[in-house]
Protein backbone atom coordinates (compact mmCIF):
# COMPACT_ATOMS: atom_id res chain seq x y z
CA UNK A 1 0.00 0.00 0.00
CA UNK A 2 2.19 2.87 -1.17
CA UNK A 3 5.47 3.10 0.24
CA UNK A 4 5.52 0.59 3.17
CA UNK A 5 7.99 3.08 5.25
CA UNK A 6 5.95 5.99 4.33
CA UNK A 7 4.30 6.52 7.27
CA UNK A 8 7.89 6.35 9.30
CA UNK A 9 9.56 8.86 6.56
CA UNK A 10 6.75 11.78 5.62
CA UNK A 11 4.62 13.99 7.68
CA UNK A 12 1.64 15.18 7.38
CA UNK A 13 1.08 18.12 4.95
CA UNK A 14 -1.16 21.15 5.25
CA UNK A 15 -2.49 22.56 2.19
CA UNK A 16 -1.50 25.68 2.06
CA UNK A 17 -3.97 28.85 2.03
CA UNK A 18 -3.49 32.43 1.42
CA UNK A 19 -2.79 34.80 4.85
CA UNK A 20 -5.82 35.84 6.94
CA UNK A 21 -5.18 39.84 5.90
CA UNK A 22 -5.24 39.24 2.58
CA UNK A 23 -8.10 36.66 2.22
CA UNK A 24 -10.31 38.67 4.23
CA UNK A 25 -10.81 41.37 1.51
CA UNK A 26 -13.02 38.62 -0.81
CA UNK A 27 -14.69 36.63 -0.79
CA UNK A 28 -13.12 33.57 -2.79
CA UNK A 29 -11.59 30.27 -2.01
CA UNK A 30 -7.91 30.98 -0.42
CA UNK A 31 -6.79 27.10 0.03
CA UNK A 32 -5.25 25.55 -2.50
CA UNK A 33 -4.96 21.89 -3.01
CA UNK A 34 -1.55 19.37 -3.21
CA UNK A 35 0.68 19.91 -5.93
CA UNK A 36 1.96 16.46 -7.64
CA UNK A 37 4.40 15.89 -5.73
CA UNK A 38 3.43 16.91 -2.27
CA UNK A 39 0.07 14.59 -3.16
CA UNK A 40 1.52 11.47 -3.79
CA UNK A 41 3.93 11.97 -0.39
CA UNK A 42 0.44 12.69 1.47
CA UNK A 43 -0.62 8.87 -0.25
CA UNK A 44 2.41 7.43 0.71
CA UNK A 45 1.59 7.47 4.11
CA UNK A 46 -1.26 5.52 4.13
CA UNK A 47 0.14 2.81 6.24
CA UNK A 48 -1.43 -0.41 4.80
CA UNK A 49 -3.06 -1.00 8.32
CA UNK A 50 -5.57 -3.93 7.40
CA UNK A 51 -7.90 -3.07 8.50
CA UNK A 52 -8.87 0.43 7.28
CA UNK A 53 -11.19 2.30 9.93
CA UNK A 54 -11.11 5.00 7.81
CA UNK A 55 -13.78 3.00 5.50
CA UNK A 56 -16.29 3.07 7.78
CA UNK A 57 -15.44 6.32 9.73
CA UNK A 58 -16.48 8.18 5.94
CA UNK A 59 -20.12 8.05 6.14
CA UNK A 60 -19.84 7.59 2.19
CA UNK A 61 -17.91 4.65 2.73
CA UNK A 62 -15.05 5.65 0.64
CA UNK A 63 -12.33 3.09 -0.16
CA UNK A 64 -9.52 5.70 1.20
CA UNK A 65 -6.29 3.26 0.92
CA UNK A 66 -7.01 2.35 -2.94
CA UNK A 67 -6.95 5.50 -4.42
CA UNK A 68 -4.49 6.71 -1.49
CA UNK A 69 -1.96 4.26 -3.38
CA UNK A 70 -3.06 5.07 -7.07
CA UNK A 71 -1.92 8.82 -6.17
CA UNK A 72 1.42 7.61 -4.83
CA UNK A 73 1.42 5.70 -8.03
CA UNK A 74 0.61 8.51 -10.04
CA UNK A 75 -2.40 6.85 -11.36
CA UNK A 76 -4.98 10.12 -10.69
CA UNK A 77 -7.70 8.82 -13.49
CA UNK A 78 -8.06 5.38 -11.86
CA UNK A 79 -8.00 7.92 -8.66
CA UNK A 80 -10.85 9.27 -9.50
CA UNK A 81 -12.99 6.59 -10.81
CA UNK A 82 -12.53 5.01 -7.44
CA UNK A 83 -13.41 8.14 -5.70
CA UNK A 84 -16.75 8.44 -7.55
CA UNK A 85 -17.71 4.76 -7.56
CA UNK A 86 -18.78 5.90 -3.80
CA UNK A 87 -19.13 9.39 -3.69
CA UNK A 88 -20.89 11.63 -6.33
CA UNK A 89 -19.40 15.34 -5.19
CA UNK A 90 -16.35 15.01 -3.75
CA UNK A 91 -15.21 18.65 -4.77
CA UNK A 92 -17.60 19.53 -2.20
CA UNK A 93 -16.96 17.32 0.51
CA UNK A 94 -13.41 17.74 -0.12
CA UNK A 95 -13.54 21.11 0.90
CA UNK A 96 -16.09 21.42 3.56
CA UNK A 97 -16.36 17.85 5.20
CA UNK A 98 -15.44 17.62 8.50
CA UNK A 99 -13.05 14.30 7.66
CA UNK A 100 -14.34 12.24 10.68
CA UNK A 101 -12.52 9.34 7.81
CA UNK A 102 -9.24 10.84 9.33
CA UNK A 103 -10.09 10.68 13.26
CA UNK A 104 -10.38 6.95 12.35
CA UNK A 105 -7.10 6.40 10.65
CA UNK A 106 -5.11 3.81 12.56
CA UNK A 107 -2.08 6.50 12.47
CA UNK A 108 -3.61 8.49 14.01
CA UNK A 109 -3.65 6.78 16.90
CA UNK A 110 -0.04 7.87 17.82
CA UNK A 111 0.78 10.25 15.09
CA UNK A 112 -0.91 12.92 12.97
CA UNK A 113 -3.49 11.12 10.58
CA UNK A 114 -3.27 11.04 6.64
CA UNK A 115 -4.74 13.79 5.32
CA UNK A 116 -7.26 12.28 3.41
CA UNK A 117 -9.31 15.17 2.54
CA UNK A 118 -6.67 17.33 1.27
CA UNK A 119 -5.68 13.80 -1.33
CA UNK A 120 -9.90 13.67 -1.96
CA UNK A 121 -9.29 17.64 -2.94
CA UNK A 122 -6.63 16.61 -5.13
CA UNK A 123 -7.96 14.03 -6.92
CA UNK A 124 -11.39 15.79 -7.75
CA UNK A 125 -9.58 18.84 -8.69
CA UNK A 126 -7.33 16.90 -10.80
CA UNK A 127 -10.38 15.30 -12.99
CA UNK A 128 -11.75 18.52 -13.19
CA UNK A 129 -9.23 20.19 -14.75
CA UNK A 130 -7.70 17.33 -17.20
CA UNK A 131 -11.53 16.87 -18.50
CA UNK A 132 -12.48 13.30 -16.98
CA UNK A 133 -15.28 14.38 -15.07
CA UNK A 134 -18.19 13.72 -18.02
CA UNK A 135 -21.77 13.02 -17.97
CA UNK A 136 -23.04 9.43 -17.42
CA UNK A 137 -26.26 9.18 -19.46
CA UNK A 138 -27.89 6.01 -19.03
CA UNK A 139 -28.03 3.73 -22.25
CA UNK A 140 -31.29 2.76 -22.24
CA UNK A 141 -34.87 4.49 -20.17
CA UNK A 142 -37.27 3.04 -17.91
CA UNK A 143 -40.21 4.92 -18.40
CA UNK A 144 -40.22 5.57 -15.12
CA UNK A 145 -40.25 9.49 -13.75
CA UNK A 146 -39.23 10.45 -10.34
CA UNK A 147 -39.63 14.09 -8.67
CA UNK A 148 -36.99 15.17 -6.01
CA UNK A 149 -38.10 17.63 -4.08
CA UNK A 150 -35.03 20.09 -2.54
CA UNK A 151 -31.94 20.56 -4.78
CA UNK A 152 -29.22 20.02 -1.51
CA UNK A 153 -26.83 17.39 -1.84
CA UNK A 154 -29.30 14.44 -0.83
CA UNK A 155 -30.85 15.62 -3.64
CA UNK A 156 -28.52 15.74 -6.00
CA UNK A 157 -27.12 12.82 -5.17
CA UNK A 158 -30.14 11.02 -5.38
CA UNK A 159 -31.23 12.58 -8.95
CA UNK A 160 -28.37 11.89 -10.58
CA UNK A 161 -28.17 8.00 -9.52
CA UNK A 162 -31.53 7.46 -10.42
CA UNK A 163 -31.13 9.93 -13.62
CA UNK A 164 -27.65 7.45 -14.45
CA UNK A 165 -29.93 4.05 -14.88
CA UNK A 166 -32.35 4.98 -17.00
CA UNK A 167 -35.62 6.96 -15.54
CA UNK A 168 -36.30 10.45 -15.98
CA UNK A 169 -35.41 12.94 -12.72
CA UNK A 170 -37.26 15.75 -11.99
CA UNK A 171 -35.85 18.09 -9.51
CA UNK A 172 -37.63 21.21 -7.47
CA UNK A 173 -36.35 23.41 -5.45
CA UNK A 174 -37.75 26.66 -3.99
CA UNK A 175 -34.81 28.59 -4.25
CA UNK A 176 -33.94 30.69 -7.50
CA UNK A 177 -30.58 28.17 -7.71
CA UNK A 178 -29.42 25.22 -7.28
CA UNK A 179 -27.90 23.62 -4.56
CA UNK A 180 -29.63 24.28 -0.98
CA UNK A 181 -27.48 25.26 2.21
CA UNK A 182 -24.62 24.78 -0.15
CA UNK A 183 -25.56 27.21 -2.23
CA UNK A 184 -27.09 29.64 0.54
CA UNK A 185 -25.75 28.61 3.92
CA UNK A 186 -22.04 27.51 2.94
CA UNK A 187 -19.96 30.72 2.06
CA UNK A 188 -18.31 31.37 -1.09
CA UNK A 189 -14.75 31.40 1.05
CA UNK A 190 -14.91 27.98 1.69
CA UNK A 191 -16.64 26.59 -1.18
CA UNK A 192 -17.26 28.55 -4.30
CA UNK A 193 -20.88 28.27 -6.51
CA UNK A 194 -18.92 27.22 -9.48
CA UNK A 195 -18.61 23.66 -8.64
CA UNK A 196 -22.15 23.47 -8.03
CA UNK A 197 -23.03 25.21 -11.22
CA UNK A 198 -21.05 22.46 -13.29
CA UNK A 199 -22.55 19.65 -11.70
CA UNK A 200 -25.62 20.76 -12.39
CA UNK A 201 -24.35 20.78 -16.00
CA UNK A 202 -23.48 17.76 -16.03
CA UNK A 203 -26.80 16.41 -14.51
CA UNK A 204 -28.63 18.13 -16.84
CA UNK A 205 -26.42 16.45 -19.64
CA UNK A 206 -27.63 12.93 -18.16
CA UNK A 207 -30.98 13.90 -18.31
CA UNK A 208 -32.16 15.98 -14.99
CA UNK A 209 -34.50 18.44 -15.20
CA UNK A 210 -34.18 21.43 -12.44
CA UNK A 211 -36.94 23.43 -11.84
CA UNK A 212 -36.43 26.42 -9.43
CA UNK A 213 -38.29 28.67 -7.64
CA UNK A 214 -41.34 25.95 -7.35
CA UNK A 215 -42.39 25.74 -3.59
CA UNK A 216 -44.28 22.14 -2.87
CA UNK A 217 -46.93 22.61 -0.35
CA UNK A 218 -48.55 25.65 1.10
CA UNK A 219 -48.87 27.55 4.47
CA UNK A 220 -45.34 27.85 4.96
CA UNK A 221 -43.70 31.21 6.68
CA UNK A 222 -44.20 34.38 4.58
CA UNK A 223 -40.33 34.34 3.93
CA UNK A 224 -40.47 31.03 2.38
CA UNK A 225 -43.25 31.74 0.45
CA UNK A 226 -42.05 34.85 -0.89
CA UNK A 227 -39.09 32.84 -2.07
CA UNK A 228 -40.99 30.42 -5.02
CA UNK A 229 -42.48 31.67 -8.33
CA UNK A 230 -45.08 28.72 -8.36
CA UNK A 231 -46.43 26.47 -6.18
CA UNK A 232 -46.90 22.65 -6.60
CA UNK A 233 -49.24 20.25 -4.35
CA UNK A 234 -47.93 17.04 -3.35
CA UNK A 235 -50.75 15.17 -4.91
CA UNK A 236 -50.05 16.57 -8.12
CA UNK A 237 -46.78 14.87 -8.03
CA UNK A 238 -48.09 11.83 -6.41
CA UNK A 239 -50.75 11.84 -9.61
CA UNK A 240 -47.75 12.80 -12.08
CA UNK A 241 -44.87 10.84 -10.90
CA UNK A 242 -44.03 7.49 -10.32
CA UNK A 243 -42.32 7.69 -7.06
CA UNK A 244 -41.29 11.32 -4.80
CA UNK A 245 -38.08 11.60 -2.87
CA UNK A 246 -38.41 14.32 -0.29
CA UNK A 247 -34.51 16.13 1.03
CA UNK A 248 -34.94 19.68 2.00
CA UNK A 249 -32.84 20.52 4.62
CA UNK A 250 -33.03 21.01 8.64
CA UNK A 251 -33.75 25.14 8.34
CA UNK A 252 -36.03 25.15 11.29
CA UNK A 253 -33.29 27.02 13.20
CA UNK A 254 -33.43 26.76 16.94
CA UNK A 255 -34.23 30.10 18.93
CA UNK A 256 -32.92 32.02 21.72
CA UNK A 257 -36.18 32.23 24.07
CA UNK A 258 -34.70 35.47 26.41
CA UNK A 259 -35.84 39.19 27.28
CA UNK A 260 -34.99 41.33 24.13
CA UNK A 261 -35.17 38.92 21.27
CA UNK A 262 -37.80 40.97 19.28
CA UNK A 263 -34.95 44.12 19.15
CA UNK A 264 -33.73 44.91 15.49
CA UNK A 265 -29.98 43.82 15.01
CA UNK A 266 -31.20 40.05 15.83
CA UNK A 267 -30.98 37.62 13.47
CA UNK A 268 -30.48 34.11 12.65
CA UNK A 269 -27.79 32.89 10.86
CA UNK A 270 -29.50 31.71 7.88
CA UNK A 271 -31.24 35.22 8.04
CA UNK A 272 -27.41 36.55 7.65
CA UNK A 273 -25.32 34.02 5.63
CA UNK A 274 -27.62 33.63 2.00
CA UNK A 275 -27.69 37.11 1.45
CA UNK A 276 -23.95 37.56 1.19
CA UNK A 277 -23.85 34.60 -0.88
CA UNK A 278 -26.75 36.57 -2.97
CA UNK A 279 -24.68 39.96 -3.33
CA UNK A 280 -21.94 37.58 -4.77
CA UNK A 281 -23.35 35.86 -7.41
CA UNK A 282 -24.47 39.03 -8.19
CA UNK A 283 -28.28 39.28 -6.99
CA UNK A 284 -29.29 43.32 -6.11
CA UNK A 285 -30.77 43.87 -2.57
CA UNK A 286 -32.25 46.40 -1.46
CA UNK A 287 -31.54 45.44 2.82
CA UNK A 288 -28.70 43.05 3.20
CA UNK A 289 -27.93 42.13 7.00
CA UNK A 290 -24.20 43.58 7.54
CA UNK A 291 -21.92 43.91 9.65
CA UNK A 292 -19.95 46.65 8.25
CA UNK A 293 -18.66 48.57 11.56
CA UNK A 294 -20.48 46.47 13.77
CA UNK A 295 -19.69 45.22 17.39
CA UNK A 296 -20.95 41.53 16.28
CA UNK A 297 -21.55 38.47 18.61
CA UNK A 298 -21.52 35.02 17.47
CA UNK A 299 -23.97 32.92 19.91
CA UNK A 300 -22.87 29.42 19.37
CA UNK A 301 -19.71 27.70 18.86
CA UNK A 302 -20.52 25.06 15.28
CA UNK A 303 -19.75 25.40 12.28
CA UNK A 304 -22.11 27.47 11.46
CA UNK A 305 -21.18 30.74 13.87
CA UNK A 306 -17.41 30.08 12.41
CA UNK A 307 -18.60 31.30 9.17
CA UNK A 308 -20.54 33.88 10.91
CA UNK A 309 -17.33 34.86 11.89
CA UNK A 310 -15.48 34.85 8.48
CA UNK A 311 -18.42 36.82 6.74
CA UNK A 312 -18.37 39.38 9.69
CA UNK A 313 -14.73 39.99 9.14
CA UNK A 314 -15.39 40.46 5.61
CA UNK A 315 -17.68 42.69 5.60
CA UNK A 316 -15.36 44.70 8.30
CA UNK A 317 -16.84 44.56 11.59
CA UNK A 318 -15.77 46.55 14.51
CA UNK A 319 -15.44 43.19 16.81
CA UNK A 320 -16.19 39.50 16.77
CA UNK A 321 -16.73 38.01 19.34
CA UNK A 322 -18.33 33.67 19.12
CA UNK A 323 -19.28 32.20 22.72
CA UNK A 324 -20.61 28.84 23.43
CA UNK A 325 -22.80 27.55 26.43
CA UNK A 326 -20.70 24.27 26.76
CA UNK A 327 -17.30 24.34 28.26
CA UNK A 328 -14.21 24.68 26.27
CA UNK A 329 -13.14 21.41 25.21
CA UNK A 330 -9.43 19.97 25.54
CA UNK A 331 -6.95 21.42 22.69
CA UNK A 332 -5.93 17.62 22.31
CA UNK A 333 -8.42 14.29 22.71
CA UNK A 334 -8.21 11.68 24.67
CA UNK A 335 -7.12 9.12 21.68
CA UNK A 336 -7.03 5.59 23.53
CA UNK A 337 -10.09 6.67 24.68
CA UNK A 338 -12.19 7.75 21.74
CA UNK A 339 -10.18 6.54 18.34
CA UNK A 340 -11.52 5.78 16.05
CA UNK A 341 -15.01 7.88 17.03
CA UNK A 342 -15.15 11.31 16.13
CA UNK A 343 -13.50 13.26 19.31
CA UNK A 344 -14.22 16.50 21.27
CA UNK A 345 -11.41 18.65 20.95
CA UNK A 346 -11.08 22.36 20.60
CA UNK A 347 -11.32 23.31 17.15
CA UNK A 348 -10.12 26.64 15.19
CA UNK A 349 -11.35 27.05 12.37
CA UNK A 350 -9.78 29.24 9.50
CA UNK A 351 -12.41 32.04 10.09
CA UNK A 352 -11.56 32.18 13.74
CA UNK A 353 -7.91 32.45 12.88
CA UNK A 354 -8.81 35.68 10.77
CA UNK A 355 -9.94 37.38 14.09
CA UNK A 356 -12.24 36.30 16.45
CA UNK A 357 -12.87 36.45 20.41
CA UNK A 358 -14.30 33.10 21.79
CA UNK A 359 -15.35 32.36 24.78
CA UNK A 360 -16.73 29.43 26.44
CA UNK A 361 -19.60 28.13 28.74
CA UNK A 362 -21.60 31.06 28.39
CA UNK A 363 -25.26 31.44 28.63
CA UNK A 364 -27.67 34.82 27.04
CA UNK A 365 -29.82 36.21 30.10
CA UNK A 366 -31.37 39.21 28.10
CA UNK A 367 -30.64 41.79 25.34
CA UNK A 368 -30.96 45.25 25.98
CA UNK A 369 -30.80 48.51 23.82
CA UNK A 370 -32.99 51.55 22.61
CA UNK A 371 -35.10 52.70 20.23
CA UNK A 372 -35.71 49.28 19.00
CA UNK A 373 -32.00 48.22 18.10
CA UNK A 374 -29.88 46.10 19.81
CA UNK A 375 -27.14 47.69 22.04
CA UNK A 376 -25.88 44.86 24.73
CA UNK A 377 -25.91 41.15 25.23
CA UNK A 378 -26.09 40.68 29.14
CA UNK A 379 -24.68 37.30 29.50
CA UNK A 380 -23.14 34.81 32.75
CA UNK A 381 -20.51 32.39 33.39
CA UNK A 382 -22.06 28.77 33.78
CA UNK A 383 -20.60 25.59 34.75
CA UNK A 384 -22.35 21.83 34.59
CA UNK A 385 -23.46 19.93 37.73
CA UNK A 386 -25.18 16.56 37.43
CA UNK A 387 -25.73 17.03 33.85
CA UNK A 388 -27.20 20.17 34.49
CA UNK A 389 -26.31 23.73 33.72
CA UNK A 390 -26.17 25.97 37.20
CA UNK A 391 -25.19 30.16 36.83
CA UNK A 392 -22.22 30.76 38.26
CA UNK A 393 -22.96 33.38 41.43
CA UNK A 394 -21.77 36.69 40.66
CA UNK A 395 -20.83 36.15 36.84
CA UNK A 396 -23.05 38.47 35.23
CA UNK A 397 -21.26 40.61 32.45
CA UNK A 398 -22.03 42.53 29.25
CA UNK A 399 -20.93 42.66 25.80
CA UNK A 400 -21.56 45.39 23.66
CA UNK A 401 -23.27 44.06 20.61
CA UNK A 402 -24.68 46.11 17.38
CA UNK A 403 -25.16 42.63 15.84
CA UNK A 404 -26.74 39.35 17.24
CA UNK A 405 -26.22 36.48 14.95
CA UNK A 406 -27.65 33.30 16.48
CA UNK A 407 -26.00 30.06 15.38
CA UNK A 408 -27.19 27.32 17.49
CA UNK A 409 -27.86 24.39 15.19
CA UNK A 410 -31.38 23.64 13.75
CA UNK A 411 -33.97 21.63 15.03
CA UNK A 412 -35.97 20.37 12.01
CA UNK A 413 -37.22 20.38 8.78
CA UNK A 414 -39.63 23.30 8.04
CA UNK A 415 -42.77 21.45 9.15
CA UNK A 416 -45.25 22.68 6.08
CA UNK A 417 -43.28 20.12 3.30
CA UNK A 418 -44.41 17.46 6.11
CA UNK A 419 -47.45 18.30 6.82
CA UNK A 420 -48.57 19.10 3.11
CA UNK A 421 -47.21 15.61 2.18
CA UNK A 422 -49.25 14.05 5.63
CA UNK A 423 -45.80 12.15 6.47
CA UNK A 424 -45.58 10.21 9.66
CA UNK A 425 -43.08 12.26 12.06
CA UNK A 426 -40.57 10.58 14.25
CA UNK A 427 -40.21 12.93 17.75
CA UNK A 428 -37.43 15.71 16.65
CA UNK A 429 -39.94 16.66 13.53
CA UNK A 430 -37.75 14.64 10.78
CA UNK A 431 -39.75 12.38 8.37
CA UNK A 432 -40.07 8.89 9.90
CA UNK A 433 -38.88 5.93 7.46
CA UNK A 434 -36.43 3.13 8.45
CA UNK A 435 -32.44 3.30 6.30
CA UNK A 436 -32.42 -0.92 5.96
CA UNK A 437 -34.87 -3.56 4.93
CA UNK A 438 -37.66 -3.68 1.95
CA UNK A 439 -38.99 -0.32 2.67
CA UNK A 440 -36.17 1.90 2.99
CA UNK A 441 -36.18 5.60 2.80
CA UNK A 442 -39.79 4.53 2.62
CA UNK A 443 -42.48 7.14 4.33
CA UNK A 444 -45.84 6.67 5.20
CA UNK A 445 -46.97 7.98 2.63
CA UNK A 446 -47.73 5.83 -0.58
CA UNK A 447 -44.87 6.53 -3.61
CA UNK A 448 -42.78 9.22 -1.10
CA UNK A 449 -39.82 8.22 0.19
CA UNK A 450 -37.22 10.86 2.30
CA UNK A 451 -33.61 11.16 3.34
CA UNK A 452 -31.00 13.50 4.35
CA UNK A 453 -31.44 16.34 6.46
CA UNK A 454 -35.40 15.82 5.91
CA UNK A 455 -35.04 12.31 7.54
CA UNK A 456 -31.98 12.46 9.95
CA UNK A 457 -32.12 15.65 11.12
CA UNK A 458 -29.50 18.36 10.97
CA UNK A 459 -26.20 16.92 9.75
CA UNK A 460 -23.06 16.94 7.57
CA UNK A 461 -22.98 17.00 3.81
CA UNK A 462 -21.08 13.69 3.61
CA UNK A 463 -24.18 12.22 5.27
CA UNK A 464 -26.50 13.79 2.97
CA UNK A 465 -24.97 12.39 0.09
CA UNK A 466 -24.63 8.70 1.35
CA UNK A 467 -28.89 9.30 2.31
CA UNK A 468 -29.09 10.49 -1.22
CA UNK A 469 -27.41 7.26 -3.12
CA UNK A 470 -29.15 4.63 -0.40
CA UNK A 471 -32.46 6.14 -1.00
CA UNK A 472 -31.77 6.20 -5.33
CA UNK A 473 -31.20 2.54 -4.87
CA UNK A 474 -34.64 1.91 -2.84
CA UNK A 475 -36.54 3.55 -5.15
CA UNK A 476 -34.77 2.15 -8.07
CA UNK A 477 -35.92 -1.12 -6.47
CA UNK A 478 -39.69 0.09 -6.12
CA UNK A 479 -39.70 1.15 -9.30
CA UNK A 480 -38.26 -2.09 -10.92
CA UNK A 481 -38.13 -4.95 -8.11
CA UNK A 482 -34.15 -4.78 -7.73
CA UNK A 483 -31.40 -2.49 -8.50
CA UNK A 484 -27.68 -2.82 -9.66
CA UNK A 485 -27.40 1.18 -7.71
CA UNK A 486 -24.70 0.84 -4.52
CA UNK A 487 -25.76 1.81 -1.42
Amino acid sequence: MGKVTGFLEFQRLQEASEPANARIRHYKEFTLHLSDDQAKVQGARCMDCGIPFCNNGCPVNNIIPDWNDMVYRGTYREALENLHSTNNFPEFTGRICPAPCEAACTLGINSDPVGIKSIEHFIIDKGWENGWVVPQPAETKTGKKVAVVGAGPAGMAAAQQLARVGHDVTVFEKNDRVGGLLRYGIPDFKMEKSHIDRRVEQMKAEGVTFRTGVLVGKDFPAKIMNLAKETISPEQLQKDFDAVIITGGAEQPRDLPVPGRELDGVHYAMEFLPLQNRVNAGDKLKDQIKATGKHVVVIGGGDTGSDCVGTSNRHGAASVVQFELLPQPPETENKPLVWPYWPTKLRTSSSHEEGCDRDWAVATKRLEGKNGKVEKLIAARVEWKDGKMVEVPNSEFELKADLVLLAMGFVSPVQGILDAFGVEKDARGNARAATEGDKAYYTSVDKVFAAGDMRRGQSLVVWAIREGRQCARAVDEYLMGSSVLPR
